[in-house]
């Protein structure tokens, strides 16, 4: 029964990382409102299927969170701190992805006429959702080199996946340090790939853990 539920997580983390680069591939390029109004049914798509990728690789990580307990509990707090990160992209993925196209296409006929009005609300909205992604990415990096010092500890994993999630935060601590700029659709892009591929191959390691 206890296989049976890590397979079930493991394949949760599998489908929620697959949304979630479906996600960042589909995700449009910024632009003027104009455009953005033009492609308002793509942006919702793309961030409706974030959040939907949420809860169903939030249940993967609560298995990886019991696979990786250990007396000291730290695991737990892995998965909480992971969970506030979910938290602030899911309110990103609100206001950028489902808010905004709404509120543009209220304005479609009229954008000239309230363009005083509408450009300081979009450019709000582009600023409430810049720190909700850096609590999204120090969320994420700091429960995966929790997770991942867990590994490295014990033997509950195969300890080369913990190395490996410790390599990906070094390597994020080091563009941070050198001014590469996460927040931006590259940045955001080159960061989730990097977690999936972590979340992939933990994945596939829970599914294989007796």
């Amino acid at each position: 029964m206890e296989h049976q539920f890590y397979k079930t997580a493991g394949i949760s983390l599998i489908l929620g990382s697959l949304l979630i680069i479906a996600t960042m591939v589909m995700h449009p390029h910024g632009g003027s409102l104009e455009y953005l109004i033009k492609i308002s049914n793509q942006i919702t798509i793309t961030h409706a299927l974030a959040i939907f990728s949420i809860p169903i690789i939030t249940f993967g990580f609560y298995g990886l969170t019991l696979k990786l307990l250990t007396p000291n509990k730290i695991a737990v707090l892995a998965f909480i701190i992971l969970c506030f990160g979910f938290v602030a992209v899911m309110f990103a993925a609100l206001i950028n992805g489902l808010t905004l196209p709404y509120f543009l296409n209220e304005f479609a006929d009229s954008l000239d006429a309230n363009r005083a009005v509408v450009d300081p609300i979009v450019y709000y909205g582009f600023a409430i959702n810049k720190p909700l992604d850096y609590i999204f990415m120090t969320g994420c990096c700091l429960a995966i080199l929790l997770y991942s010092i867990i590994i490295v500890r014990s033997n509950l994993l195969h300890k080369w996946i913990g190395y490996f999630g410790i390599l990906l935060i070094a390597f994020a601590v080091f563009g941070v340090l050198t001014g590469f700029i996460f927040t931006n659709l590259t940045g955001f892009r080159v960061f989730t790939f990097s977690l999936a591929a972590w979340i992939l191959s933990s994945a596939v390691l829970l599914i294989r853990s007796k």
